[in-house]
């Protein structure tokens, strides 16, 4: 069999449906590590694992997108604080500069055994480790009525794509003067603030140009990430446009009928003029095939991001269960530079450090009025532990709060370019 290059690798990738080679260690070429998802997890663990092995690992990303959309940032493109495009990112730069072996096709299954990732295409790649990233998938028959084909009517706009595109266009064009109802998730999920800065976000865009519209939030929680924040900001930006009401007090959403736009709660029936539906989450669902989850979600070894099931793999971001620290691009980011030293270490003999994560979640509740919450972490033997914390305080100078938004805008480039560039 001929060597399979870096050169070559993509084109082989696209023509075969049979299987690359076996584990490479095996036949004393490079290690190799397979990487699935190329979010911020995903993304910057490769680049990491690739960059300062100094060529000593062969690294490969499996990400279907060749163009991906993040979701942080994506509330602020609703409230036309950014553009789509701006939110938009490609892989050049991971396969360019690092030397990233980039396969854009799903990865279907995994062979834990044989080492080995299926595709969609029917090929299957090596792996010596393997990182799984793969986001969220939603559990849509969590909220009675809801579906897969809702997603168009009601938009949850909660993974990377088009679907942000499809619910701005629906705050846009509500009708004047109309009700937008809103359902944000149950924990735990992805960016615990982020349906809160979504709800800021349309309220700007109605301020703007629907002034009389009303937004009503249908929780299935009782509190929120940020709450005292969120409802100054929202008392003070839009008053009177804005009606949350607890899980006790509405008594459990009973049925959403996507053809009259009703929500049927114990307190009411809420019509909707347009709606954004977040349903309950669980790991990406290449993380169940692989076998690495205990239930919804997928437990991990502390100090390395490991997978508890198998030390072969480690499981990041939104997938993973990191006990203290929530499911954030900030904390992919911070999870994927511990796994890559690990995992280098483990196939290169270099020096493993202690591990060290963090996280900031920033949002923004009007114009220059950014708020944020964050903490650093350390690994204990059972679970990642919280050392320190911070969180923006109510009443704060304006000064201070156009600080914290231009901050976020600083991290978003730093972020973007550490994933890709």
């Amino acid at each position: 069999m001929a060597k399979i290059t870096r050169r070559t690798f993509v084109g082989v990738m696209a023509a075969s449906t049979t299987a690359l080679s076996m584990p490479s260690i095996a036949f004393g070429a490079l290690p190799r590590v397979v990487v699935i998802g190329g979010g911020a997890g995903g993304a910057t663990a490769a680049k990491y694992i690739a960059k300062d092995s100094k060529g000593a690992v062969d690294v490969t990303l499996v990400e279907a997108s060749k163009r991906y959309y993040t979701c942080f940032f994506s509330n602020l493109y609703l409230g036309d604080f950014r553009n789509y495009g701006s939110i938009g990112h490609n892989y050049y730069g991971l396969a360019v500069n690092h030397g990233v072996n980039m396969v854009h096709e799903w990865a279907s299954s995994v062979n834990s055994a044989e080492k080995k990732v299926y595709l969609g295409s029917g090929a299957t790649v090596s792996y010596d480790k393997l990182v799984i990233s793969p986001g969220i998938d939603l559990k849509f028959n969590s909220v009675n009525g809801y579906s897969p084909e809702a997603q168009s009517i009601m938009p949850h706009a909660w993974k990377s794509g088009t679907q942000v595109q499809l619910l701005k266009n629906q705050v846009k064009g509500m009708k004047k003067g109309g009700t937008f109802v809103m359902v944000p998730p149950p924990n735990p999920y992805r960016c615990p603030p982020g349906p809160y800065e979504r709800i800021s976000m349309i309220a700007h865009q109605f301020k703007k140009t629907n002034p009389t519209a009303k937004i009503v939030v249908l929780d299935p929680k009782n509190k929120f990430s940020k709450q005292g924040l969120f409802m100054e900001g929202w008392q003070k930006h839009y008053p009177g446009m804005i009606e949350w009401i607890s899980a006790d007090t509405h008594g459990g959403i009973k049925k959403i009928n996507t053809s009259t736009m009703e929500f049927e709660t114990d307190l009411d029936t809420f019509k909707a003029d347009a709606a954004s539906v977040i349903p309950a989450q669980q790991a990406g669902r290449i993380a169940m095939n692989a076998g690495v989850n205990k239930g919804d979600w997928c437990p991990i070894v502390p100090a390395s991001m490991q997978s508890q099931a198998d030390e072969n793999i480690y499981v990041l971001g939104d997938a993973s269960i990191a006990k203290s620290m929530p499911k954030s691009g900030f904390s992919a980011n911070s999870q994927a530079k511990v796994a890559a030293n690990h995992i280098r270490g483990s196939l290169t003999g270099s020096k493993v450090f202690a591990p060290r994560f963090a996280n900031t979640c920033w949002s923004l509740v009007a114009t220059n009025d950014g708020i944020k919450v964050g903490a650093n972490y350390d690994a204990k033997p059972d679970k990642i532990n919280k050392t320190s914390g911070f969180i923006s305080k109510t009443g704060e100078d304006s000064n201070l709060r156009k600080a914290t938004y231009e901050e976020s805008i600083g991290w978003y480039s730093g972020i973007t370019s550490d994933m890709f560039s």
